[in-house]
């Protein structure tokens, strides 16, 4: 079973020394990276040697690959997810020795104490908005502290320890957690129906939002556009609420949007327009950065100011990331996960790939998620790529579920000549290779492992033989 942490636990007023299980991942090394920044003795593991950990090791965490009771013995707290299962041998060591154990967003919380919080919460879209905020507002002299869930291009990191009194986080809605923060100003980019395995209805996960809402003390920022915060927008009752997005009725509204390779719109705010142009390709960044637009004016600057900032966002790590070009075929990574979020990616590979065509690399992530939402991947896939490789099911924290496998998708699609399952990840190179041409775009799309698949479609359209890899290992 996967751990259930006790999020009513009251925080230490002193962590201590702290050992992170599964710390290469994007959050958690945020996470370790402020903790070390702060002064703290951090150690931890993962299962594999991640892109984040030499960075770690550098600022001086100890860091273990694989994990192993006897790595928690100088640990005063241990810091866990939701990923991680009760038969971990740290997790079990810890406890046995009662050695407090924090869930990641404790561990948050505990940095953001006696902090102005900016949380960022929505279905999708939660990296790219916070990472525009925490741009702009080092564009403005802000030094803002942060934890983002992925790296920033500007700056090169997912956290920083900053000296003013702002931090900015990714609150994650996902378990729950985006509850615990003391937030000033709450942006919900949009609610998009998911992680029912947690709430167990819909009802239920609305009314998380509503509560997240009405606990910001000074501002509520709100997509006009969503149909799900639109639906929440009835439960929440705090009076100090701002609507963005494209409606007529929206009070910061974006229009004229030129969604090319750098995309550029306006944006309208009591009755004055600016022009906006960011480093970073689609629509949906635009209305991205119209959210963050409304935060900023919100924390007190001058909407000018704020536009101008913004236009120095470039983009974060694993979001439309570029990776490469072989032999005239361009190569990017996207995180993609839900239909809604694989959409809007594939709908900024369609505003700049021109005449090319589009070729998906989709690797499903968790088996409910891929139960449930089969159908819609299809579609999402056939209707917005030219072709589509299916890879099989990255469970992440999940035991494999009978008959759920990466067929499921592509057995949704009724045009059969549009996809490929292929498993093996060798395979799935080769098959790259053999069908793109001169000005297609490959993407690979999942949060899970499928970024490491890139390096062999590199390859195989350079003329190199695929290597040989049945599976693509789990997420690090």
């Amino acid at each position: 079973m996967p751990i259930k942490p006790d999020l009513t636990l009251t925080l230490p007023d002193d962590p201590g020394a702290l050992h992170f299980v599964g710390i290469g991942g994007s959050g958690m090394s945020g996470i370790a990276r402020m903790f070390l920044q702060e002064g703290h003795t951090v150690s931890g593991s993962d299962r594999d040697e991640g892109p984040y950990l030499q960075a770690l090791r550098d600022l001086g965490a100890t860091i273990t690959v694989g994990h192993d009771a006897a790595n928690v013995k100088d640990a005063d707290t241990l810091v866990v997810t939701s990923a991680l299962w009760e038969d971990n041998p740290e997790y079990v060591a810890a406890r046995e020795r009662g050695i407090p154990v924090l869930h990641r967003s404790q561990a948050l919380k505990w940095l953001t104490l006696g902090k102005r919080v900016v949380s960022v919460a929505g279905a999708h879209g939660k990296t790219t908005s916070a990472g525009m905020i925490i741009t702009a507002l080092l564009e403005l002299d802000a030094d803002p502290n942060f934890v983002n869930g992925g790296i920033i291009s500007k700056v090169g990191t997912s956290a920083a320890r900053g000296e003013s009194d702002l931090f900015v986080l990714e609150a994650d809605e996902s378990d729950g957690s985006f509850l615990l923060y003391d937030t000033a100003i709450a942006l919900i980019t949009n609610v998009d129906s998911d992680h029912l395995d947690h709430y167990g209805s819909i009802g239920a996960f609305d009314a998380a939002f509503g509560i997240f809402a009405d606990r910001a003390s000074e501002l509520v920022v709100l997509s006009s556009d969503d149909s799900g915060t639109q639906r929440i927008r009835e439960l929440i009752e705090n009076k100090n609420l701002v609507t963005f997005g494209e409606a007529d009725d929206a009070d910061v509204r974006v229009t004229d949007i030129d969604a090319g390779e750098r995309v550029s719109f306006s944006v309208t705010w009591k009755g004055e327009t600016h022009p906006v142009s960011l480093g970073v390709a689609g629509r949906h960044n635009a209305i991205n950065a119209t959210g963050a637009f409304a935060v900023l004016v919100g924390l007190g600057y001058a909407p000018a100011d704020v536009a101008r900032a913004l236009g120095a966002f470039g983009g974060t790590k694993r979001r439309f990331e570029y990776k490469g070009e072989r032999r005239g075929v361009r190569v990017f990574d996207d995180y993609a996960h839900h239909p809604s979020e694989a959409a809007a990616a594939l709908a900024t590979a369609r505003s700049v790939v021109g005449e090319g065509r589009i070729i998906a690399v989709h690797q499903p992530h968790l088996f409910s998620r891929t139960r449930l939402m089969s159908p819609q991947f299809a579609s999402v896939y056939e209707e917005l790529a030219d072709h589509t490789i299916v890879l099989d099911v990255d469970g992440a924290r999940e035991d494999p579920v009978p008959g759920v496998s990466g067929e499921l998708v592509s057995a949704e699609f009724d045009d059969q000549s549009k996809v490929d399952f292929l498993p093996d990840w060798a395979d799935a190179a080769s098959r790259v290779a053999e069908i793109a041409r001169e000005g297609d775009i490959v993407m690979t799309l999942s949060c899970g492992s499928v970024y490491r698949i890139v390096p062999q479609l590199l390859d195989a359209l350079d003329g190199e033989p695929a290597a040989d890899s049945a599976s693509g290992g789990g997420a690090g």
